[in-house]
């Protein structure tokens, strides 16, 4: 079965129909993107896969529930992250995540803060206020926070919204190491350098409709063959910048 089906979905904004018939399938484990423009619809996806928006035709199933008549347990069953970090900054790292546990009245919610911060490389910060946090530090915080329970899937509306180079590269490897523990997740991104880097699939939106779902290494093949071409190469302003600052890039690709 798959983690999220999602057949003929439609949703309009008064005169604005912003979702007309979205077909796609998520297997479970992988990352899935889905990308688009400012106003495609795909934070209406979102919002509808985790019950907060009411879709007007169309069907959609995440982990087998159907998110119009079993919300209850969809919301069980996912966990969501959005563009802005949701953590409290008064709080230190640990006292947010044992925050959510206890709301999720689960046993023993200090050993979940200290296995999560271990897990996010945030022990050492853990008892830090959050307001002293890096970006990248916050956005790990708030997917460990929405890790609490272990949900099976797990929706990211463009994670690296606002973040520095080094912050994204940072939740990067967060989002692979939640595929490679077997979480399903659905990230939506503006950043197509995001989506080639973390996806399984790639679907893009547009006109309110899926018009490509594939593999990235099938995505290639709709564009003609490149040309072995020699030209002088000149850095890009992005391998300029890791020069001169260094970054964690290298070590967490080895």
């Amino acid at each position: 079965m798959s983690a999220i089906q999602v057949e003929g979905l439609q949703k309009s904004y008064k005169k604005l129909h912003v979702l007309k018939g979205v077909d796609f399938t998520v297997e479970r484990g992988s990352i899935f993107a889905l990308l688009g423009s400012n106003g495609a619809g795909k934070t209406t996806i979102i919002r509808i896969l985790s019950t907060l928006l009411a879709a007007d035709a169309g069907s959609a199933h995440v982990a087998g529930f159907d998110v119009a008549t079993q919300s209850a347990e969809v919301r069980e069953t996912i966990s969501l992250t959005g563009q802005f970090a949701a953590v409290d900054e008064v709080l230190t790292g640990r006292e947010n995540l044992m925050l959510i546990a206890r709301l999720r009245h689960l046993r023993r919610p200090e050993k979940i803060a200290d296995d999560l911060l271990a897990r996010f490389s945030l022990t050492e910060a853990g008892g830090r206020k959050v307001a002293t946090y890096s970006g990248g530090m916050r956005r790990r915080l708030d997917i460990a926070m929405s890790l609490i329970g272990n949900p099976p899937v797990i929706f990211l509306d463009e994670p690296t919204t606002g973040l520095d180079p080094e912050a994204r590269l940072e939740v990067w490897a967060t989002v692979k190491q939640l595929a490679q523990n077997g979480t399903t997740v659905l990230l939506t991104t503006q950043y197509l350098e995001e989506a080639e880097h973390l996806a399984d699939r790639i679907a893009i939106l547009h006109d309110g409709r899926i018009i490509v779902n594939d593999t990235l290494r099938e995505l290639k093949k709709l564009l003609p063959a490149a040309k072995v071409e020699y030209v002088e190469k000149q850095p890009t302003l992005e391998e300029i910048f890791f020069a001169v600052v260094g970054t964690k890039a290298t070590e967490e690709s080895e």
